[in-house]
């Protein structure tokens, strides 16, 4: 057995089912001689997007697996590793390298020693005998503990080596710890004392699953509940006691009851002071759990670390705080003032979500995108900039895994491999990306790919012909140069391509052109939306 055929071994024992790459690396062609279907990309980044979110939308039950051939082909994967570790995404990377004798010989591009600082774990492949082991070492760290991405580069010199012995190799189960039970039981006194706590949820919730913990202990102790972007989805936002997601842009309820909270129980998440992030309240009282003690007191004070799995927590905490309640509280008082906040801000932006003006305004497409969508069989995400915080403070997302989040780092054009890995992994779900004319540019060229590797996923594109984000901090530069002005006719684009593409300009358009996407997705052909907006800049930024 060649190395090669080992490491593919491997994968096959492990359940992968896709390896997204660029050529040449010479584990695609020997995973498809094991029918592992290999999904080639136009670049590498956006393949590296496409298996972040097959781990994501799996809660890491499944991981995402690219690979990429060695010196250009490594160096442009850079980005999309990083993205992956600013957003604690478990993905395998599997680059070639340089022959062994060349490895350290400069300029060289050596990966396992240059992405070290953006990945969990990252070890070159050093003997075939290693092969069993590495990847043991690989699948371990991936599945266990705090997630984040794990390279293994394989030299080229080794990949059609003989493996001397039989291949003895069982995949490591996951690790699962939890926290200390004095803190359980000191958390649960400090939230059953707490006149109007707050919980907050980050992604951490999604890879334990723990979706019914969450909202059994919201409906305990009556608290408002509110998620990271990454937690979006973790409890559902048509439920009473539902603040919404945070983010840049959030809705009025989640700044409110933050602000009047006096105790915040963060679960799963990090608490990562970004400029994409939502400021905690200074001075409130934080009891902060998560997998990675390292976080604990890394960016906010936390009265109380709790160390472990989202699920392991919240089973001890539910349990603890039961013991100390008759009953689970009212919860009337608080669901009214929550429902008060929202509608307070929906009338707020009525103005821009209900107009009938043109060119559209992006929130009224997005208003009727989730009116036409069957939600509960939908996946969507955002790209960075404006979409971002255009959709997820009004999109209400009601089941989890139902929506994408992200946004400590935010390369432009990540949504696209989102939603195409997404559907990879979940074929029978209607897959969205919504993004802008600034995005497309990045990684609007893989639309290809969704149209050649047979993957119909439904792109909702915001066209306002502007970098509009900059409007305000380019003046000069936009009246003497047109810097911020961008062009190009997507929707043509998608069909040259060969998928369905149309331009949207009027209000009554809008669903009728939404249904036509999604009607072209189930017959398999990838569809790209192009709605012609206006320069809005203004978002719920509170």
């Amino acid at each position: 057995m060649k190395t090669v055929e080992a490491i593919v071994e491997v994968l096959k024992r492990e359940g992968v089912e896709f390896i997204v790459g660029y050529p040449v690396n010479h584990i695609l062609e020997f995973a498809a001689h094991a029918d592992i279907r290999p999904v080639i990309v136009r670049q590498e980044r956006i393949g590296l997007h496409m298996a972040d979110a097959i781990s994501r939308v799996t809660s890491g039950e499944k991981i995402g697996v690219f690979v990429m051939q060695h010196g250009p082909g490594a160096e442009n994967a850079y980005g999309g590793v990083a993205q992956a570790y600013g957003e604690s995404v478990p993905i395998l990377v599997m680059p070639m390298g340089y022959a062994r004798h060349l490895a350290h010989v400069d300029p060289n591009f050596n990966s396992a020693r240059a992405m070290a600082q953006v990945t969990k774990r990252s070890e070159p492949l050093v003997s075939p005998e290693e092969v069993p082991h590495a990847l043991r070492r690989a699948f371990s760290a991936l599945r266990s503990g705090r997630g984040g991405p794990v390279l293994l580069e394989v030299p080229v010199d080794l990949m059609m080596a003989e493996v001397p012995e039989t291949l003895e190799y069982t995949p490591p189960p996951r690790v699962r710890y939890g926290p200390d039970a004095a803190d359980v039981a000191k958390a649960a006194r400090m939230l059953v004392a707490a006149g109007n706590p707050v919980l907050y949820a980050g992604q951490g919730v999604h890879y334990a699953k723990a979706w019914p913990q969450l909202q059994r202990l919201a409906e305990l102790l009556a608290a408002p509940t509110t998620t990271s972007l990454g937690g979006k989805s973790a409890f559902p936002e048509d439920h009473p006691l539902a603040l919404g997601s945070c983010g840049l842009a959030i809705p009025l309820a989640v700044r409110r009851h933050l602000d009047q909270a006096d105790l915040i129980f963060g679960i799963g998440c990090s608490f990562t002071r970004t400029n994409f992030g939502t400021t905690m309240p200074a001075g409130t009282p934080l009891i902060h759990a998560t997998l990675d003690p390292m976080h604990i007191n890394k960016d906010v004070p936390a009265a109380l670390g709790l160390v472990g799995d989202a699920a392991l927590v919240l089973d001890a905490v539910i349990a603890e705080v039961e013991a100390l309640l008759d009953s689970p509280r009212d919860a009337e008082p608080v669901a009214a003032g929550i429902a008060t906040a929202r509608a307070e801000w929906l009338a707020e932006w009525a103005p821009l979500t209900d107009s009938d003006e043109t060119p559209l305004s992006p929130y009224r497409v997005l208003r009727d995108l989730g009116a036409t969508v069957d939600k509960a069989n939908t996946i969507i995400t955002h790209d960075a900039g404006s979409p971002r915080d255009q959709i997820s403070p009004f999109w209400q997302a009601t089941a989890p895994l139902s929506y994408i989040g992200w946004g400590k780092t935010t390369q432009l054009g990540y949504g696209l491999g989102l939603a195409m890995g997404a559907k990879l992994a979940h074929p029978d779900k209607l897959c969205i990306n919504v993004w802008g004319d600034a995005a497309i540019g990045f990684t609007g060229m893989d639309f290809e790919t969704a149209v050649r590797e047979r993957i119909p996923i439904l792109s909702i594109l915001l066209n306002n012909f502007s970098m509009a984000i900059e409007l305000n901090v380019m003046p000069v530069s936009t009246e003497k140069y047109r810097s911020t002005d961008i062009s190009g006719d997507y929707a043509a684009m998608a069909r040259a391509f060969g998928g369905y593409g149309e331009r949207v300009t009027e209000v009554s358009e809008i669903i009728p052109a939404i249904r036509r996407g999604i009607a072209q997705t189930e017959s398999g052909t990838p569809a790209l939306l192009e709605f012609i907006t206006c320069k809005e800049t203004r978002v719920s930024r509170l």
